[in-house]
């Protein structure tokens, strides 16, 4: 049986996670959770998978859970109580904890750097979900995995179908994502990507977007920001930045490739010119699953794979008119050192204003430039965690900044 920290445990990765748990009972078990606001939910989850440690990013909601845990103890009768912690220093001690093998990382944005870095410190296995451990700290991640001998294990679709194409050529023998050491006999990566909720709108009319046009993903069910980052496609833009790190392969050498059907997850080109896909149907659980039962494969009563019902899979390339956090995604990463944080930051804080209507859907692109232009002056090239944590500061100010300007 294999022991399991969560985090983020309440939202869309760390629910599914736990969804596969309660489906393989004798495979896996919790012994930590960490969430931000959802109690209710968080209550829920501890009643279900009797966690040993649970952790609040918010440690002002400790009497309020502490509460409700011992009202659940007094009206569905006794059970054992977790410990209860809070605070940076709790995400990261649930994040190390001693008795869990592998560490599923939900946490969206850099609210998740630093648990991830605390247990690939402690050297546990991670199920990565959170793309901003690479993107924005891949020149201090990268040491430390060498360090611990941590292992990352790709938890989003697309990396995922690309570790699983992999699986059996001469990479695989010594499998160690994520050292900067180039996979041997990889010469080319396609990331699919849906196109996002405007994939069939023209670049003109994008100015006549709304939130909830940008929510309205047609294939996937995610999180509102993930759901915006498709349809501008900066989601691929930071994947591109993911794989290069994941992969140690050059940017020249990893394509972005709109796919309707989102059945194909992504593809690698070998030496020996042979192509290799990952298909399923656009569904989250199975690169969870295959992160956490991975080298092994679980029989699953999901639902099954029918080309004769797909009919036909259709592709084309990218229109950068449409989307122009594409090519800043590539520019950043290109670039490198610190550049790829700047982005990141400057990205979260373009979307959240966006999905708070403070700003147009086509503004989003404009002020992540504007952000990389002006880092330009400051850019390094080996930053340490505590310039990378200044830089995202500096980044959403910059936003914050230009949004104030157009207010006023």
């Amino acid at each position: 049986m294999k022991t399991i920290s969560v985090l983020g445990s309440t939202g869309s990765i760390g629910t599914q996670t736990l969804d596969i748990v309660e489906e393989f009972p004798a495979k896996f078990k919790v012994v930590a959770l960490t969430a931000g606001r959802n109690l209710p939910l968080l209550v829920k989850q501890i009643q279900r998978h009797n966690p040993e440690v649970v952790a609040l990013a918010d440690e002002s909601l400790i009497p309020e859970l502490e509460q409700q845990l011992q009202t659940l103890s007094q009206t569905k009768g006794p059970h054992t109580s977790p410990q209860i912690l809070g605070g940076p220093d709790g995400l990261n001690a649930a994040a190390s904890w001693k008795s869990a093998e592998l560490v599923v990382t939900g946490i969206v944005g850099c609210a998740g750097l630093l648990p991830t870095l605390a247990a690939i410190k402690a050297g546990k296995d991670l199920a990565l979900a959170n793309k901003e451990t690479l993107i924005a700290a891949g020149p201090v991640v990268l040491p430390e995995l060498q360090k611990s001998g941590s292992r990352l294990l790709p938890a989003d679709s697309e990396h995922s179908a690309i570790f699983q194409c992999l699986q059996g050529t001469p990479w695989a023998e010594n499998a160690r994502l994520s050292t900067g050491i180039p996979t041997p006999g990889l010469r080319r990566i396609q990331l699919t990507a849906s196109g996002g909720a405007f994939r069939d709108w023209s670049a003109k009319d994008l100015i006549k977007a709304t939130v909830k046009d940008a929510i309205s993903h047609p294939n996937w069910s995610m999180g509102r920001k993930i759901t915006v980052d498709s349809a501008t496609l900066m989601n691929k833009g930071l994947e591109v930045i993911e794989a290069h790190y994941l992969f140690g392969i050059d940017y020249e050498f990893i394509e972005i490739v709109i796919h309707p059907q989102s059945i194909i997850h992504s593809m690698v080109e070998l030496a020996d010119s042979s192509v290799l896909a990952q298909l399923g149907w656009p569904d989250m659980k199975l690169p969870i699953l295959y992160c956490m039962s991975w080298p092994h494969r679980l029989e699953t009563p999901w639902r099954r794979l029918n080309l004769t019902d797909v009919r036909e899979l259709t592709f084309r390339a990218p229109d950068t008119a449409k989307y122009p956090c594409m090519e800043l995604a590539y520019a950043a990463g290109r670039l490198g050192g610190t550049m790829p944080a700047v982005l990141n930051a400057a990205n979260e804080q373009a979307v959240a204003e966006f999905l708070d209507e403070k700003i147009h859907f086509i503004d989003i692109p404009k002020m992540i430039e504007t952000a990389c232009e002006l880092h330009k002056t400051d850019w390094s090239e080996s930053p340490g965690l505590e310039d990378i944590l200044l830089i995202d500061k500096w980044s959403r100010k910059i936003v914050q900044e230009q949004v104030s300007k157009r207010g006023s």
